[in-house]
């Protein structure tokens, strides 16, 4: 049966305005340019929004590898999300994409100030990545159906060739942002400025498109509501850009207290120092000056406290160097010279080489006051040599230089560094890093390594003997209890670090015969360590240092007795492919 023919209805409207041409107030080359050139500047923003999440989350959150997936795999799917939302949009693509872009620039220039607050009052801001991530992504992705719209209403051209030139100026936008945001906004402007900065730029370029070059597809009334919009967008950016010191200020009075005294980015990391000031302030062992005792943050993680400080440095230096000669000896880390202080206690130490990537750091363990009294200003002694490099590079190279070029091997090996739980870390800790470090030892010359928590976090403890075994030495594994609360390393920052400064510290324990202080109801505060030689080393403490001041032979053995207890066998070497610390 053939169905007749529909009536032809009179009255029916005109085609709609995605498939009009569009009036421009100049000829369509130079109005597909300049769609194309928006195209460039949302795309190189977009990818600055996604850095900036990136970066901001690995800050505070730590551990880059989940941070960037979280923030990427979300990105993308909300992407998607937006580009099905804006087909609604395509009918009035000039007013839907000036919404698109006036919002998107609001919310990714403000999205880095908006988590820092999440984090210093809340306490926490992983949901507030995820939601920022999720609202900059389905932006972002509505973008390209309503830029495609509006391309081809400039003038028509086949699909093929118009996806090819919109995405050939995303493209390309997104490695000018890619590169700008490392090489330009972050060191010039810093994260809170360069992406409010961002913002602003983002917000002008789609304001322009619409209220000037499309201007004819606009009512009066869409008109004025999308200049009202991006006047109050910009207005809005521009008070978060003077407000951002005092606001910086008061985030990290609000995460470290009323002590905060010195917060410098140095490029490499944010250091932050508390306490430390007047008379022995910054001396230890329980003595207060203004400010409270002295502690040294990296990246929000406490790495110093001056009450307990001597303790741990005692406990990671001493027993490596009671084991032989301690002529020459090398230090990883340790910029802040306090395993060093502790090494030149040693009458016969000869020569002490630095290997500290983080030249902020360094300036500061000489030139303020509370961190060079803290360390007795041992970068200062004419045996210690200070390089500026990053501790894998450097070993590396040493390795690579000629037999008659290389260093003399080094009788002890002292890695002070951050914990491996960190993600950026775990090369420090890893297979290669040991097989490098032992090229370098003398025949009978030690290794000692900060290893993490051994009670909290066992696995990564043992893994980190497990790794050091691999390479061929003989481990000894022990502890000490008196470990700060707030003395985490992990992957995770804490978000109020420290207590308030009219709280009173715990001290930490007195160093007294007999066996190691009791752990903690939560599961006992330790510091572990791991000694290494290319035969068992000796343990115990060496006969040309004075006495330690918070340490016992007696304490020391009870710690290498409960490690040796409670070891767990059988755990793989962490490698660079397949770094076991973050399983």
């Amino acid at each position: 049966m053939i169905d007749p023919p529909e009536p032809v209805l009179t009255g029916v409207p005109g085609p709609p305005e995605a498939m009009t041409p569009a009036r421009l107030p100049v000829p369509a080359g130079l109005g597909r340019l300049l769609v194309l050139a928006v195209v460039f500047v949302c795309a190189a923003c977009g990818l600055v929004y996604e850095l900036e999440l990136v970066a901001l989350a690995t800050y505070l959150v730590g551990d880059s590898v989940t941070q960037a997936s979280v923030v990427l795999s979300v990105m993308v799917f909300a992407m998607g999300v937006g580009a099905l939302l804006a087909k609604r949009l395509r009918c009035r693509a000039a007013v839907g994409f000036g919404a698109v872009e006036a919002g998107l620039a609001l919310v990714g220039g403000s999205s880095a100030m908006a988590l820092y607050a999440c984090f210093a009052w809340f306490g926490q801001s992983r949901s507030a990545l995820v939601g920022f991530s999720l609202a900059i992504g389905i932006l972002i992705g509505a973008e390209v159906p309503l830029l495609m719209t509006l391309i081809q209403r400039v003038r028509r051209q086949d699909a093929g060739g118009a996806v090819a030139d919109l995405f050939a100026a995303d493209y390309v936008g997104a490695l000018v942002g890619g590169l700008a945001f490392p090489f330009l906004l972050l060191p010039g402007f810093g994260q809170l400025t360069g992406a409010l900065l961002t913002g602003g730029v983002n917000a002008v370029a789609g304001g322009v498109l619409v209220l000037w070059l499309f201007r004819e597809d606009l009512s009066a009334r869409a008109r004025w509501a999308l200049l009202a919009a991006n006047a109050l967008v910009l207005a809005l950016l521009a008070a978060g850009v003077v407000l951002a010191t005092p606001f910086e200020r008061a985030a990290r009075q609000a995460v470290y207290g009323s002590s905060a005294r010195v917060a410098v980015q140095t490029g490499i990391q944010e250091v932050v120092m508390t306490g430390g000031t007047g008379a022995g302030a910054g001396a230890g062992r329980g003595r207060k000056g203004l400010g409270g005792p002295l502690a040294l943050y990296l990246d929000g993680r406490l790495r110093v406290s001056a009450e307990t400080e001597y303790r741990y440095h005692e406990a990671l230096v001493h027993p490596a160097m009671a084991g032989g000669p301690h002529g020459r000896v090398l230090v990883l880390g340790g910029g802040d010279g306090l395993a060093v202080r502790e090494i030149l206690r040693h009458r016969s130490v000869r020569s002490v080489t630095v290997v500290e990537l983080d030249p902020g750091v360094l300036r500061l363990a000489r030139t303020d006051p509370g961190l060079s009294r803290l360390n007795h200003h041992s970068l200062g002694d004419p045996r210690v040599r200070v390089v500026t490099a990053d501790a894998f590079d450097w070993l590396r190279q040493q390795g690579l230089r000629g037999r008659g070029r290389r260093p003399a091997p080094y009788d002890v090996i002292v890695s002070d560094l951050p914990d491996p739980g960190i993600a950026a870390c775990t090369k420090l800790y890893s297979q290669e890093f040991y097989g490098l470090a032992a090229r370098l030892l003398a025949p009978g010359g030690r290794l000692v390594v900060h290893a993490g928590p051994p009670v909290d976090r066992a696995r990564l403890f043992w893994t980190v003997d497990s790794t050091v075994r691999s390479v061929g030495l003989a481990t000894v594994p022990y502890r000490l209890a008196g470990r700060p609360a707030s003395f985490y390393g992990g992957p995770d920052r804490v978000a109020r670090p420290r207590p308030p400064v009219d709280e009173a510290p715990v001290p930490a324990p007195a160093a007294a015969p007999g066996p190691a202080v009791a752990p903690a109801a939560d599961g006992g505060r330790y510091w572990g360590f791991v000694l290494a030689a290319r035969h068992r080393p000796q343990f115990g403490l060496a006969s040309d240092a004075p006495p330690p001041a918070g340490l016992s032979r007696g304490e020391l053995q009870a710690g290498r007795r409960g490690e040796a207890r409670d070891r767990m066998s059988g755990l793989p070497p962490s490698t660079l492919m397949h770094p076991r610390y973050l399983d």
